[in-house]
């Protein structure tokens, strides 16, 4: 919890005063985002479901779905709650998208809906090609601001905010461990990246001003925090990865938050002298396939996954100088890729105040729910 703590209030200090509005997909854990967003400077939620953003509007009063849905049941619980309906904002970048929403319920059978636009913020590189992550097809001002004014117009949806998540400097970092070359060639990208979405975002949002009165404008993550609050035409940026402080985010430099979840697996068996069979294990982050995508290895140290296993889905032999010490029943911490995956396979999280644990409290999944 200290570690917790710790990380929030960094954010907060790398924030500089704008609001930041917690990402519900890196936490996963009701407690921990009311615990959050209980201090100054949180501000409302960024889902990852619109079922999920149904369900915390019981609570929670500022949603935003990060992607758009097709979910019926979904918009449907939305559309026929007027209550939920001023709490929850949708994700919008292409009228097919409203369309969907009317098919379920027709704007005079339906609460107002209110409209997030997402903006592209990959970079288009002349060298490197599509530098980023495939989300909205909406790229350029004069698009958005089309799209402003054709939800505007259509009877039954507001437009209340624009999101662009630059997710190639966000979400990459720009200080891999043991990889310089490649670090100095991320930094150069995501300079060039960055410069020329200042620019484009700061006319789309402009733009769609003298169409639309725009309650926020969403960008960047954990990872371009200092960036993204630099631009003007921002007025809040998301960020959840950082509160507790995965191994992906060991690579980069201007932030280290200290690790603040661990997940432990029991040794069950030991096949050889210098080797240990841990029950389970792989609890693989999204993202290309890769080692950077497994569990990290922390405690004890000296550790190494057994090559052609790796971390399994019922097994994961460790081996390594530590893992002579090991015998059957005892536990190996490990540390995740990214933050949201491991509550995915977990029941319950324990918090842990000045060394002692206090009672768990449920995931996503520990109060039954499911969204992806």
């Amino acid at each position: 919890m200290e570690a917790l703590c710790a990380n929030a209030h960094d954010l907060l200090r790398r924030a500089g005063g704008l609001p930041i509005r917690v990402a519900s997909k890196s936490i996963r854990v009701r407690a921990v985002l009311d615990a959050v967003l209980a201090l100054p400077g949180f501000s409302g939620v960024l889902a990852y479901s619109l079922a999920e953003a149904v369900w915390l509007s019981d609570t929670i009063d500022d949603i935003v779905v990060a992607y758009p849905s097709v979910d019926r049941a979904a918009i449907a619980a939305l559309a026929t709650d007027e209550r939920v309906a001023e709490r929850v904002t949708i994700m919008v970048d292409s009228v097919d998208q409203l369309d969907v929403i009317d098919s379920v319920l027709p704007p005079t059978k339906r609460a107002s809906i209110r409209v997030c636009l997402d903006f592209d913020a990959s970079w288009q590189s002349g060298v490197l090609g599509h530098i980023g992550v495939l989300r909205s097809p909406i790229h350029n001002p004069r698009d958005l601001r089309e799209l402003a004014e054709c939800v505007s117009q259509r009877p039954g949806f507001t437009v209340v905010g624009v999101m662009s998540y630059e997710a190639q400097i966000a979400g990459v970092g720009d200080k891999p461990v043991g990889k310089p070359a490649t670090g100095l060639l991320m930094r150069a990208i995501q300079r060039m990246s960055g410069a020329e979405l200042r620019e484009r975002r700061a006319e789309a949002i402009a733009s769609v001003r003298e169409v639309a009165e725009l309650e926020f404008v969403n960008g960047g993550g954990t990872g371009s925090i200092e960036s993204t609050v630099a631009e003007g035409a921002v007025t809040e940026v998301a960020a959840g990865s950082g509160l507790y402080g995965p191994h992906l985010f060991d690579n980069y430099r201007q932030f280290t938050p200290a690790p603040a979840v661990a997940f432990a697996l029991d040794v069950v068996r030991k096949p050889s002298a210098n080797a240990a069979t841990l029950l389970g294990g792989g609890w693989i982050a999204s993202g290309p396939a890769g080692e950077d995508r497994l569990p990290q290895l922390t405690w004890p140290t000296g550790l190494s996954y057994a090559p052609r296993e790796a971390a399994g889905e019922v097994q994961t032999p460790v081996t390594g100088d530590a893992a002579r010490d090991l015998r059957v029943g005892d536990r190996v911490w490990l540390r995740h890729t990214k933050s949201g995956e491991p509550m995915e396979h977990a029941d319950s999280v324990v918090p842990v105040i000045g060394g002692v644990a206090d009672d768990p409290v449920p995931t996503y999944r520990g109060e039954g729910k499911h969204f992806l």
